[in-house]
């Protein structure tokens, strides 16, 4: 009687074991989507941080305040050019008017 008593004691042993295996397993399954998660948005972040020095650096100085006239006028005159596609209805599918 013993024996059995012994071997239903370790297969309930072993049962747990498995039960809390798999536990740990799904829990770091979470823990590395958690870490994914964050590494893509401290990367996203740290782009535009990039991005933003890129821009900030580039329109310094006497050079960058000509840089920057010609980016605007260049913005402006698409604009423009867009709204008045637009207005004619001969622009792309999504500028057209919608009535």
């Amino acid at each position: 009687m013993a024996t059995i008593i012994t071997a239903l004691t370790n297969f309930g042993q072993s049962l747990a074991a498995i039960g809390l295996s798999l536990l740990y397993s799904v829990l770091a399954v979470l823990q590395a989507t958690f870490a994914l998660v964050q590494s893509m948005i401290e990367s996203i972040l740290r782009l535009g941080q990039s991005i933003t020095t890129l821009v900030l650096e580039l329109f310094q100085g006497m050079f960058g305040f000509v840089l920057a006239n010609f980016a605007a006028i260049f913005v402006i005159g698409a604009v423009y050019y867009l709204y008045t596609l637009r207005q004619q209805g001969k622009g792309p599918k999504v500028l057209q008017k919608r009535f």
